[in-house]
Formats: C-alpha cells, structure tokens, sequence
C-alpha cells in the first residue's frame, strides 16, 4: 500500500529553505518538474507564434509544457470532430501521468471536450478560453453581456457552451474576426501575415462590437492567437478583456501556491 501511494503520488508544494531537510517524493513516471500546467495545441497550423500566444513559451513568466494532439488540425477541432475524443484524452492522461498538475489547451474549441476530457482524469481540465464565461457573468450586472472575439463563429454552438458548463449562451455576443482579409491568414495556414494589419482589424472588430451592444461589461478572446492583442483591445474599449492566458494564470497560480513572507 505505501509502494503504491508513492508511485501515484504528485508533489504539491513550494520547495524554500525551510523544506531542505525533508523528504521529497516523486510521482513514477515524471521525468520533468517545476512546472503545473500543460498545454494540448494542435497539429499543422502554419501561421506566427507570436508572444502572447497560448503556443509561445515567451507569454509566460512561469514555465509550462505543450503537447501536441496528432492529427488534430483546426477544421476537425472548429466543427468539434467527435473522432478526435480519444487522441485528446490520451494526451491529457499522458500530461496526468508525467506529472501535470492541470491540464490547458491551446485553442477555443477543445472546449467541445471539456467536460469528456475532465471526467478522464483526475486533475483539473481547462481546455477552453470560454471556461471562463460563467465566472465573468458573475463579477457583472445582471443586464450586461459578454461581447466574444473568435476565429470562427460557426464553431460557437450549443455543444461547446454546454461543455464548458455555461448554460445561458443568451449572455454572450459573439463576433466573427475568420474572415477578415488578414486574420484569416491564421485560419488558412498561409504561414505569414501583417501584425499591425491584424491588430487594426482585431481592434477595430471589439470596437464596433461594444459601440453595437452597449450593454457589453466585459471581453473574452476566444481564440488563442489573440492574447497579443489584448492590452490594444482594452486600450480601445476601456473593459476587462479575458483570454487564454488570464484563464492558464489562474490555473498556474491555483495549483503552484507559494508561502508569503514579510511583516506583520
């Protein structure tokens, strides 16, 4: 019994100076630490990584992993391909087993797995920017909205939101950036594109987005590749703007806690 505790064991805690004499154990099987949260990102995607992005280990200031899901391109995940359940949940259980301590994603529509893919495995599963929508409902007054920024608005359907655990998508206005001359440089895989082009067009889509529905309270970006662009979303629409990266902060910060120090 105590051999198996041992091997199925994750470590959980910050190691300072008042750990240095105690024991450490080690989940079998991990062969990477100090880091929390791992990242599934798709396969074949040609387009700019840039900072900011949810594949670009330069967004964060505390190291994560990605893994690939094989054969997981972006016209089987918009359309939520029910074929692609299975590769996703194997590389979710491989995070699990190599020591992850919450598992993220590194574009919208996983969130059409959500909730298959945290009834697998036995840590916290956030695969989905749009996760976040009930929280920020919460935080804003009843007759405000969410106004949401995606690569794809007809992968916005009722099976995502009821997987991602939102059950009133009414709340949320949704705007379309797919077809847009440049930001459809990154749906197409056309492997470049103008970044102040895309920024303009992405501003101005949030823009004209509140100027049409007043009633917005808040910003969510769907899309992984638009984190770049959210302090020029909020500069231009003066609204809490949440993304990918505010949503895999609050994973990492969840399950990486750290004691405090200082006066009393």
């Amino acid at each position: 019994m105590e051999t198996k505790t041992l091997i199925n064991e994750r470590e959980y805690g910050y190691i300072g100076k008042e750990k240095e004499s105690n024991i450490i154990t080690m989940k079998k099987g991990q062969y990477v630490a100090g880091y929390s949260v791992g990242i599934l990102y798709l396969d074949e995607c040609w387009y700019p990584v840039l900072p900011g992005n949810v594949a670009n280990l330069s967004t964060y200031d505390f190291p994560v992993r990605l893994k690939v899901v094989p054969n997981c391109n972006q016209e089987r995940i918009h359309v939520g391909d029910p074929t692609l359940l299975d590769d996703i949940i194997k590389a979710a259980k491989e995070f699990e087993a190599e020591g992850a301590r919450a598992i993220c994603a590194a574009c919208g529509f996983f969130g059409n797995f959500q909730d298959k893919v945290a009834a697998a495995v036995d840590i916290p599963v956030y695969l989905s920017s749009v996760v976040q929508v009930p929280w920020i409902k919460t935080g804003l007054k009843p007759s405000q909205k969410i106004g949401m920024l995606t690569a794809d608005a007809h992968g916005i359907t009722p099976n995502l939101f009821k997987s991602c655990g939102i059950n009133d998508p009414n709340s949320v206005v949704v705007r379309d950036l797919g077809r847009l001359p440049e930001f459809s440089a990154i749906i197409e895989s056309r492997g470049s594109f103008d970044n102040e082009k895309v920024r303009k067009e992405v501003v101005e889509a949030a823009v004209n987005m509140v100027n049409e529905n007043p009633d917005i309270g808040a910003i969510l970006l769907e899309c992984s590749d638009l984190p770049p662009y959210a302090a020029d979303i909020q500069r231009a629409v003066k609204l809490p703007v949440f993304d990918f990266i505010t949503m895999i902060r609050w994973a990492h910060f969840a399950t990486s806690q750290k004691p405090y120090y200082g006066f009393i």
